[in-house]
């Protein structure tokens, strides 16, 4: 019998494997919008749209729905972003298309198999879930050993630890135990990962910001004529992702979520969280660096910082006060608002750049980003004490998942093209714009 040949798209000469971004930044866009629309309409509506194991699971649907977004959304966003920024941090090749599609299908076999009730499944998803962290650290950690001073050693360490989450996860799962210390130890990684990434990334975007404002306001601020613009460079600021603050974020946010993993609930817990806030909010000092920071990127980026900072100050808040609602409002703020902000982001930044496209100015962007922190608000307003008549709860619990939503279908459907199609400018690879 002859031997059927593969769909274009499968092959490794199809542009999505081209870079090993295109089908991890592809799939976390149409994942994160699938998963909240089901949850929206099951916890809103009320409507039977789950998978079997969303019920099955020792956590319920809520721990299929973190999982759902922690592992199947996360990981594809972690893994897009490792495999276009570890090549160009440390100066070395693009990864091979083969590795990107073997890695892609470790990823798919876990968003399938985890929501599948089955113990046979669930060693599935755990398999899946190794083969990609583990298919990915081995790729990747020798280049970052390599690199001389290591400075991007962080990133094997944090998809070591994902490594180990993820596996501890499936194993609670596998005993019939709550696996929501494992959820909320990945929140915590997620968080370290993001502050990690943006520090990289900002250096870019907010110095370009910062050139950008300063050329367009240089000639009416000084009274200088056009001729004299170039005098004027280098007299305006410039943004440095300072490495004692960032680190004092990291260590604060670790050590919040060391001790949750410990002891939940905990006052030293609070304390920590506490601590982990006025950390994110002393790292966020560094971008105070006048108007340019209003511009859309630069902003944007802030954001996720602002986010972040409030929802570690409502968990200690909650923890401290007893106040219950609050702590599910900041654990909320931290992965509907700071994650999920964070990852649209990159997806927009380094999606289009490294595809051969400069940043897309278009109004989309910031409307989905706008809407991304409104669930986040949305959601954090259902803690609120006198929520008003039933009727309006479920309203009030789909409303956030609609605009999380309506904001990766946007991006999907404005970068998918990009993603699927061959690079704007004509070149091969992964080079940035």
């Amino acid at each position: 019998m002859p031997i059927l040949p593969l769909p274009a798209c499968l092959r490794t000469a199809h542009p999505l494997w081209q870079c090993g971004f295109r089908p991890f930044f592809l799939g976390a866009s149409l994942l994160a919008g699938a998963l909240m629309l089901a949850w929206g309409l099951f916890l809103g509506l009320g409507l039977p749209v789950l998978p079997p194991a969303a019920l099955a699971l020792p956590a319920g649907p809520f721990g299929w729905h973190a999982q759902g977004l922690l592992f199947g959304f996360g990981f594809a966003a972690v893994a897009g972003f490792v495999l276009v920024a570890v090549p160009e941090f440390t100066a070395t090749p693009a990864f091979a298309a083969r590795h990107s599609r073997a890695l892609a299908g470790c990823w798919l076999t876990g968003v399938l198999a985890s929501g599948v009730a089955h113990p046979g499944a669930v060693l599935l998803t755990a398999g899946a879930w190794g083969g990609l962290l583990g298919g990915l650290l081995v790729l990747v950690l020798p280049r970052l050993w390599a690199d001389p001073g290591r400075p991007q050693l962080a990133f094997a360490w944090g998809i070591a630890s994902l490594l180990v989450t993820a596996l501890g996860h499936q194993a609670d799962l596998l005993r019939g135990l709550p696996p929501q210390r494992w959820l909320h130890a990945c929140v915590g990684l997620m968080m370290i990962l993001v502050v990690v990434a943006l520090s990289r990334i900002s250096m870019r975007i907010v110095n370009l910001a910062i050139e950008e404002y300063h050329a367009s306001h240089a000639v009416l601020d000084s009274g200088a004529d056009a001729e004299d613009a170039d005098a004027l460079e280098g007299r305006h600021p410039v943004y440095l992702a300072r490495p004692p603050r960032r680190r004092l974020a990291i260590l604060a946010i670790g050590a919040f979520t060391l001790a949750e993993f410990i002891e939940p609930g905990s006052r030293v817990g609070a304390w920590l969280a506490l601590a982990a806030g006025a950390a994110v909010l002393n790292l966020m000092g560094d971008w105070h660096v006048g108007r340019a920071l209003l511009r859309r990127w630069p902003l944007m980026l802030y954001a996720v910082y602002g986010l972040m900072a409030a929802g570690y100050i409502a968990m200690g808040v909650s923890m401290l006060g007893g106040l219950a609602p609050w702590l599910g409002a900041g654990r909320h703020l931290l992965t509907v608002g700071a994650f999920g902000l964070s990852i649209y982001c990159v997806i927009c930044i380094a999606g289009r750049n490294h595809s051969g496209l400069e940043l897309d100015e278009r109004a989309w962007v910031p409307a989905g980003a706008a809407m991304i922190v409104a669930a986040g608000v949305a959601r954090t307003s259902l803690a609120w004490p006198g929520l008003p008549a039933a009727w309006v709860v479920p309203l009030a619990y789909a409303l956030p998942a609609l605009l999380w939503t309506g904001a990766y279908a946007l991006l999907a459907w404005r970068l998918g093209p990009v993603l699927w199609r061959r690079r704007a400018d004509g070149r091969h690879g992964c080079m940035s714009v």
